[in-house]
């Protein structure tokens, strides 16, 4: 019986090489490791962007010591061509521009970090606060005074009638816009500089309240008059008069800054900031007033270029509700030295019976603003 032929070859087992799988082992391996360490890459990338919205509440202290009313005694005559009158009597101060300070006032506060490579990083940040206000009223008095405003030259203000009483309003506004490069020195602490905006708004008005009930003609009819002469006539009409002093100031400062935060108390979640920057600037300074002589406006202004310093310390307690959101309250305090601040500019007019000048611009000023800021950042 014949043998049946086998081909030797058809009789191997088939499998895949050795040396073919080692190589797909080899290769599978590599990608696997190399998409495992871009995933672990990307994962302990740190965030790059951090943009934070805030809501400032600030208030000032700080305009100038200058003296706006005056008591003077009703018996005293309210003009007379010599001897005491109330142009010329040494009256007791009741009202000066350092009690016209300004509580807290709302306004935003936003900014955006970008975190590039090797610690450096940078930033942008504005915040404004208006609507700054105080208002304070003297008088009417019993036993009755005369209520005296006076300024260089011949200008005096009183009241036009007993019943009423002066009032001074003062009015700020301050907007901030900085961009920073800084540098982590440590895992707590950085360091930046950068340049700096600054606008500083204020306004100083005078005025007599409740109006006028006719003119005050006893003015010119009763010579020389006392207090209890200043009276309207019988049957006259209300007459609303401009206020007596108005001065405008606007600084806007231009400069360069430096500073530092740092990481003062960290646990878990929750964790406290202390921020300082000081800076020198260039300051265009500006005043623009408007004073009634006769119940007639008459305007003038100044500007003078100066150099101001700005400093700026805070505190910022940071809670993480995630490690992309974060919730902020802080403490910020701002000073302004070297700036024009409208009380001190009363000094700075020349008047006659008929003009008004302004002789220059006082920027021998400082001013302090305080108060609080709250929000939330997000970090991605």
């Amino acid at each position: 019986m014949a043998q049946r032929s086998v081909n030797p070859v058809s009789r191997r087992p088939s499998v895949i090489a050795p040396g073919r799988t080692i190589a797909a082992l080899v290769i599978w391996a590599a990608a696997t490791a190399t998409a495992s360490s871009a995933s672990e890459t990307n994962a302990k990338s740190p965030p790059r962007w951090t943009i934070s919205a805030e809501a400032v509440l600030l208030g000032r202290v700080g305009t100038g010591n200058q003296p706006l009313v005056a008591f003077v005694p009703g018996d005293v005559y309210w003009w007379t061509p010599s001897g005491l009158n109330t142009t010329n009597y040494p009256g007791a101060v009741a009202l000066a521009s350092n009690q016209l300070g300004q509580r807290l006032a709302p306004g935003p506060k936003l900014g955006v970090t970008y975190r590039g490579a090797s610690g450096w990083s940078a930033e942008l940040s504005y915040f404004s606060v208006v609507g700054l206000g105080a208002t304070r009223t003297r008088g009417p008095e019993n036993p009755g005074q005369w209520l005296v405003m006076k300024a260089p030259g011949s200008f005096w203000q009183t009241q036009d009638f007993a019943y009423q009483s002066m009032a001074w309003r003062a009015d700020s506004g301050l907007h901030s816009l900085e961009a920073n490069v800084r540098r982590d020195v440590s895992p707590r602490v950085t360091l930046f500089a950068g340049l700096r905006w600054l606008q500083l708004n204020d306004t100083l008005q005078g005025t007599l309240t409740p109006i006028d009930i006719g003119e005050p003609d006893w003015k010119t009819t009763v010579m020389p008059a006392t207090l209890a002469d200043a009276k309207p006539m019988a049957g006259s009409t209300p007459v609303a008069n401009p206020p007596f002093w108005t001065t405008d100031t606007g600084n806007s400062l231009y400069g360069v800054q430096i500073g530092a935060r740092a990481t003062v108390w960290q646990h878990a979640r929750f964790s406290v900031e202390a921020l300082a920057k000081a800076g020198v600037y260039a300051n265009h300074a500006e005043q623009a007033a408007l004073v009634s002589i006769r119940k007639q406006l008459n305007p003038a202004s100044a500007a003078v270029n100066t150099t101001s310093f700005v400093g700026e310390g805070g505190l910022v307690a940071r809670f993480g509700v995630t490690d992309a959101v974060a919730f902020k309250l802080g403490y910020d305090i701002l000073w302004l030295n070297g700036v024009a601040l409208a009380p001190t500019q009363i000094a700075q007019m020349s008047t006659t019976p008929t003009t008004v000048t302004a002789t220059g611009v006082d920027t021998g000023a400082s001013t302090l603003f305080q108060g609080l800021s709250f929000g939330v950042e997000y970090t991605f």
